[in-house]
Order: structure tokens, then C-alpha cells, then sequence
């Protein structure tokens, strides 16, 4: 049995896109035959904005399709695997510990850090919205149990508000989560991870770490220093160490940073 981390980029999204751009493609060469040759005028207007619309869908159907074999899984470069994997080498938890991974989505992070840490058990929760319908708790115990992973805990949970109390694990992680989250206040999201971590326990959070998204993350940083958090830094990935810094601009993933730390 192998397991099935699904794409970032859903198949489904890239073939309706295709889907699209031949609809609109058939569109545009049906009201240039009917616009040429009678010298109609609507459908020769019709025809060029169709003509525009395919190549619009072409250009994005091209681009989704490049964002989707480069996170296969079974494609060539597999860079979801080189990020879920450098991701858990941050993630150390203590022989008997608890890990929690917030939005777990196939459960990829949840099995590399429990195959990392298999002496410890690794929490992984997700609400598995409609946005990544093919994502659910049953994929995730599918995929651990064909990786023969068996210190893994999935359940449902909302990241802006964790269902478990203060101080609950001794390590937190997350990997491309929060700025998926509508949010006026992402640095909040992460306080609200962080709330659940014991006091010396570590966190190691991977996600696109832009002022736009999040703000200030470098005052965010200082903060948590005041508040007694320890060795806190943001670690930039996107320039060699997960991806290239060309692959990240291609990919729209520039300002991917790692914040890692203990309480």
C-alpha cells in the first residue's frame, strides 16, 4: 500500500482549467468562422474576447500545471516532499512527548515527524474544508498506516482556536497553514499555536512569511523574546535550503521562512 499525500495544486483544478481553455479555444474558432466569412460584426467582437479569454485560461493552465508537478509527490522534483521533510528535521520531541501539527491536511507533516520521533506521539489536526475536499481524517490514518507509522492521532480542529488546553504539547509545528487562513491578524493564529506548547517545549512553523500576510515578523520575533521565549529566529527557505530562490518567485512561495524556537 502507498500513500496518497494528494497535491497542493488539486488535479481536478488543473484539468478544469484545461477543460476551460478548450471550451473557450472551440468558442473562439466557431465566432471567427461565423464572423470572417459573413462579416459580422458581433461575432467578429465575440471572437476577440474569446480569443483573449483562451489565452488568459492557456496562461493559467500552463502555470497550474508547473505548480502541480513540481509538488508531486510522484513527480520529478517532489518539493513538497523536500519541504514536509525539512520541516520535520526542525521538529524534535521528547522520548513520551507529544507533538501537535496544526493543519495536517494528507497528514505528511504529521508521519515525517512521527517517523523522525517515534517515540512520541504527533497530534495532527485540520478542519478538511471544502477547500481541499479530497484532504480528511481517514486519508490521514490511510497514509500513516501505509508508511507503517503508528504514533499518529488525527482529529478535527480549527488553528484560530486550538480545542486543547495551555501548555498541552511539547513541540508544535505547521507547514504552509496560516496565510491560507483569512485573517486581519495572523501573528494572532500564531499565539494561538503557541499557547499550547509547554514552557520548554520547541516550535518549528514553516509558511509564507510576508509583511503583507503577517506584518511585522521581525517586532514579532522581539516580542516573543520579551515574553521569555527562547533561541526564537526566522530561517529563510527559499533561498537554497528547501527551494532555489528562481524555483520560489516561479512558484509564488518567496518570503517561505522557517520560525523555530522554545518556550
Amino acid at each position: 500500500m502507498k500513500p496518497n499525500y494528494k497535491n497542493w495544486v488539486p488535479t481536478g483544478m488543473v484539468v478544469g482549467f484545461w477543460a476551460g481553455t478548450g471550451v473557450a479555444l472551440g468558442a473562439t474558432a466557431a465566432f471567427a468562422a461565423v464572423g470572417f466569412a459573413g462579416a459580422r460584426v458581433w461575432a467578429i467582437a465575440l471572437f476577440a474576447v474569446c480569443a483573449v479569454a483562451t489565452a488568459i485560461l492557456c496562461d493559467i493552465s500552463l502555470y497550474m500545471s508547473i505548480w502541480h508537478n513540481a509538488f508531486s509527490y510522484d513527480g520529478k522534483r517532489k518539493l513538497s516532499k523536500d519541504i514536509i521533510e525539512g520541516t520535520a528535521s526542525y521538529v524534535s520531541v521528547p522520548i513520551g512527548g507529544t507533538c501537535l501539527d496544526v493543519g495536517c491536511g494528507s497528514g505528511a507533516l504529521s508521519i515525517a515527524v512521527a517517523k523522525r520521533n517515534p517515540h512520541c506521539t504527533v497530534v495532527g489536526v485540520d478542519r478538511w474544508g471544502k477547500e481541499y475536499a479530497s484532504f480528511s481524517r481517514k486519508l490521514c490514518e490511510q497514509n500513516a498506516k501505509a508508511e507503517g507509522v503508528t504514533n499518529t492521532v488525527f482529529a478535527q480542529g480549527d488553528a484560530t482556536a486550538l480545542p486543547f488546553a495551555d501548555e498541552t504539547f511539547d513541540a508544535v509545528c505547521s507547514n504552509y497553514v496560516y496565510h491560507n487562513i483569512p485573517s486581519k491578524d495572523r501573528q494572532a493564529i500564531l499565539l494561538e499555536t503557541l499557547r499550547t506548547l509547554k514552557k520548554g517545549g520547541s516550535f518549528a512553523i514553516h509558511d509564507l512569511f510576508t509583511a503583507s500576510k503577517y506584518g511585522d515578523m521581525a517586532a514579532f520575533v522581539a516580542e516573543l523574546k520579551a515574553l521569555g521565549y527562547r533561541d526564537v529566529k526566522l530561517i529563510d527557505t527559499d533561498n537554497g535550503k528547501f527551494m532555489s530562490r528562481r524555483e520560489a518567485v516561479r512558484l509564488c512561495l518567496g518570503g517561505s521562512k522557517l520560525l523555530v524556537g522554545t518556550k
